[in-house]
């Protein structure tokens, strides 16, 4: 029995060796393979560091050859040869264009927000202005607004060399009755590089359209570029301007007032447009017409006519009226829808969103506006502008 039982005991033993033997083996060549995949990683490891600093090097040196290359164009640019002009020229082009209720550069306001009802609508380019660009300027009350003074009639100067292009470095003022100041202490459109700022009040942001008041933008104007006003940086407490500056009583008139028959004209005129307007109803674009004249919007030497001369003005120029073979009949019998002799005998003619509209002023700065008409001049883009009239409805 205790021969049997040692027997039994050693045979258990070797089995237990045998799976020790077994487990170690085992154990090593997992170890082995571990290892060897280990050694196989660290070498892709390696290689993928090697390619990373190597990448790392070249995006390197190529951001360096970029800064330099940048470097050296703003360097060129600022400080252009004069045997090479065209490199003083920037990436620059309009992002939208402007449709105002001013047809024609004649009516236009001098500066911003002095007509509040004076709308325009910014349309921006969606090639250029994604929608999303807008996005935040609904919460302002007014932006600036960057734009080209597209209808000077000099621009083609501004091509030349500055040797020879005859660029006028005082401009007429009309708050100086026609006295002349140097460019940069006016805003005038005439200027070296014909770039017009603005001030705007934001009254709905939709798609890619702004809808605008205050404006003293003409229609078509191209628009380089628009920003926030800033109450907190923009409005300066302190500022001073020269005296003249502050003389408005030269370009205010004394009351603007209409003719009987004007309103069932104006009614008439605006039903046969059948057109998309900036205003809701014929009234309300009878009190734009009379803020808008509620400013003398002549030119100087229109000012200083005599107020007897039988010429009417369009566009800024001048002609012969037709009533001026009647002078004698119209002064001895007036009508309602015709001025008479107290206002003189010039015809002043005002273009809003494809509309004439003709007045007279007397020496005393009163205003009669006789009559509205579709005008021909103007093109039919007005009657295809965007409907801002619901737009209107959500500002008020």
């Amino acid at each position: 029995m205790a021969t049997q039982w040692l027997g039994s005991k050693c045979s258990t033993a070797t089995i237990a060796l045998a799976i020790a033997a077994a487990l170690s083996a085992s154990t090593a060549i997992s170890l082995y393979f571990w290892r060897r995949k280990c050694r196989g990683l660290e070498s892709k490891i390696r290689e993928l560091q090697k390619s990373l600093k190597s990448s790392s090097e070249k995006c390197g040196a190529e951001r360096q050859g970029r800064i330099r290359a940048q470097q050296a164009m703003r360097k060129a640019l600022a400080y252009p040869k004069s045997d090479n002009l065209e490199l003083s020229s920037y990436p620059m082009a309009p992002i939208g264009v402007i449709q105002s209720c001013f047809s024609t550069r004649n009516g236009t306001p001098r500066q911003p927000l002095l007509v509040p009802l004076a709308r325009a609508c910014l349309v921006f380019d969606p090639t250029r202005v994604p929608p999303a660009s807008l996005e935040g300027l609904g919460e302002y009350s007014h932006c600036w607004i960057i734009y080209v003074f597209h209808l000077n009639t000099d621009l083609e100067k501004l091509w030349k060399e500055p040797s020879k292009s005859k660029f006028k470095a005082k401009v007429r003022v009309p708050r100086l009755k026609g006295g002349r100041m140097g460019v940069f202490a006016t805003r005038s459109p005439h200027r070296p590089c014909p770039i017009g700022l603005t001030v705007a009040k934001v009254e709905a942001v939709e798609e890619n359209m702004v809808l605008l008041s205050g404006v003293d933008l003409v229609d078509g104007t191209p628009v380089v570029d628009v920003k926030p006003y800033l109450p907190y940086c923009d409005a300066i407490k302190g500022a001073t301007v020269p005296k003249w500056v502050m003389e408005d009583n030269l370009l205010e008139v004394a009351s603007v007032s209409f003719s009987e028959g004007f309103p069932s004209i104006l009614a008439d005129c605006w039903v046969r447009m059948g057109k998309k307007s900036l205003y809701a109803s014929p009234e309300e674009f009878q009190s734009l017409i009379k803020q808008v004249l509620s400013w003398d919007i002549r030119s100087p030497s229109q000012r200083n006519r005599p107020y007897d001369s039988h010429v009417e003005i369009r566009n800024g120029k001048a002609s012969v009226s037709d009533s001026d073979s009647h002078r004698d009949e119209e002064a001895s019998t007036p009508t309602s829808d015709q001025a008479s002799l107290s206002f003189g005998g010039i015809i002043y003619h005002l273009n809003l969103e494809g509309l004439d509209v003709s007045y007279r002023i007397n020496c005393d700065g009163d205003v009669i506006v006789e009559k509205v008409t579709i005008s021909p001049d103007i093109p039919n883009s007005h009657r295809n502008r965007c409907n801002s009239s619901s737009w209107i409805d959500k500002s008020r």
